[in-house]
């Protein structure tokens, strides 16, 4: 799927950023409870279906995922997660902790706050503010799982995060200046494992176009030749969305990505379907 390409490089992008993300230096902060909390069951059954649209994550992810206040579709979701009967902790932070230390991963890693607490789950939430953005459940003496532990998780769309923990991400912004959804738009260098480091991707709507100005990509890869010299076509439009210094136009077609730059006008091509690096 040509989703996956630019999903490889965006991880390596911001693998780091999760180490050191969130608002300070304790996982759990006592914070202000927002204005409308999470009142439904923390044991919510969950339910893993094909696919990874909204609903599928929403039903895998149980309460964790019907914590959530996004302000566009869920994100990432996922549960229950098992852990052995040696690892489960003393306490539900412990069992925070060993989400962390089972799962990595790519979110703030500090700065949740209790929500719900019942006798045998606790809902930490990390909220942005005042709405929840990542919800966790954590769960004590799971079947064969002694201890507390993570059991569901949920993250809203990492453009809806502090911009302080997405240093690592090429998040575009809309006409308005609002951050457009990773899910809908991003981009990001290509991957040093494949050797693309010098090329970029941008994927719109699940569709890719690259940028190669060296040529590591190869003709069978690209539908048409990269120009690093182009005009902007008279039928092509201003999308809107801006990243830094470059400003996206599109034809109806949409078989090339124009980008502005500060120094002229880039056709990015299409990639070729099934695109991806051995």
């Amino acid at each position: 799927m040509r989703r996956g390409l630019v999903a490889v490089a965006v991880l390596a992008a911001v693998a780091t950023a999760g180490c050191d993300g969130g608002t300070g230096p304790h996982r759990v902060v006592k914070g202000t409870p927002p204005a409308s909390p999470y009142r439904g069951r923390l044991d919510v059954p969950t339910k893993e279906l094909d696919g990874s649209g909204p609903r599928a994550l929403r039903l895998a992810s149980g309460a964790a995922g019907r914590a959530l206040e996004c302000d566009g579709e869920i994100y990432e979701g996922s549960g229950p997660d098992g852990w052995t009967s040696s690892e489960g902790g003393d306490t539900p932070e412990a069992g925070l902790d060993l989400y962390f230390d089972m799962v990595q991963p790519d979110l703030p890693a500090h700065g949740y706050r209790v929500e719900r607490r019942e006798k045998d789950r606790v809902l930490y939430s990390f909220d942005v503010d005042g709405r929840t953005k990542v919800a966790v459940v954590v769960a004590k003496d799971q079947k064969n799982r002694p201890g507390w532990g993570p059991e569901t998780s949920a993250s809203c769309d990492p453009a809806e995060l502090p911009v302080s923990f997405t240093k690592g991400w090429e998040i575009w912004t809309d006409r308005a200046g609002g951050r457009v959804p990773v899910s809908r738009l991003t981009s990001s260098p290509g991957p040093e494992h494949c050797g693309w480091q010098s090329a970029h991707f941008l994927d719109l709507n699940g569709t890719t176009y690259a940028r190669d100005p060296e040529g590591v990509l190869g003709v069978d890869l690209l539908t048409a030749p990269y120009r690093g010299h182009a005009r902007v076509p008279a039928g092509a439009h201003d999308t809107g969305y801006r990243y830094r210094h470059w400003r996206l136009w599109l034809t109806d077609d949409k078989a090339t990505a124009y980008v502005r730059t500060s120094d002229g006008v880039e056709a990015w091509p299409r990639l070729a379907q099934g695109v991806g690096c051995k």
